[in-house]
């Protein structure tokens, strides 16, 4: 499989500065890397953008992640892996990717106040400007048909 074109990113590189920007200040915030990693892997499942399950697959394992964790992302509220603070991460993922699926708020109050129970205002807007980076990643993606194992410098 070959991508429909070169990435926009590197077509027009002011992108891929203000790109690099956001993801400069998500990885200064103290938000786990790990954490990073899931988050990206889950809305990318979502939105079924193969060359980000991927590359989050790929990161986690680099960052020592076991198999039974990667595996259940995708069904993390039944599985055993994940932490307070990842379960409400991962709430607030599917919420904010899934804007056009929603009967109600796209962010209930008691799903914010779970989340801003388990991260700090610096650590919370990482994580909000991280699960929109990773959205506009994979929409992107999906666009240009961008195929599973293509790596980013």
């Amino acid at each position: 499989m070959q991508a429909r074109m070169t990435n926009p990113a590197y077509v027009l590189p002011g992108a891929m500065k203000g790109i690099g920007t956001l993801l400069q200040a998500i990885g200064e915030s103290g938000l786990p890397q790990e954490l990073v990693e899931i988050v990206g892997l889950r809305a990318s499942q979502i939105n079924g953008c193969s060359a980000c399950v991927h590359g989050h697959t790929v990161n986690l394992r680099k960052a020592g992640a076991s198999d039974e964790r990667i595996d259940a992302v995708a069904a993390w509220r039944e599985a055993p892996y994940f932490t307070d603070a990842e379960r409400a991460a991962l709430q607030l993922t599917e919420s904010v990717t899934r804007l056009a699926d929603r009967s109600h708020e796209s962010v209930p109050d008691t799903l914010w106040d779970e989340v801003a129970d388990h991260f700090a205002e610096k650590e919370l807007s990482a994580l909000i400007l991280l699960i929109g980076v990773m959205n506009l990643f994979n929409r992107v993606n999906t666009t240009i048909k961008e195929p599973a194992g293509t790596t980013w410098g």
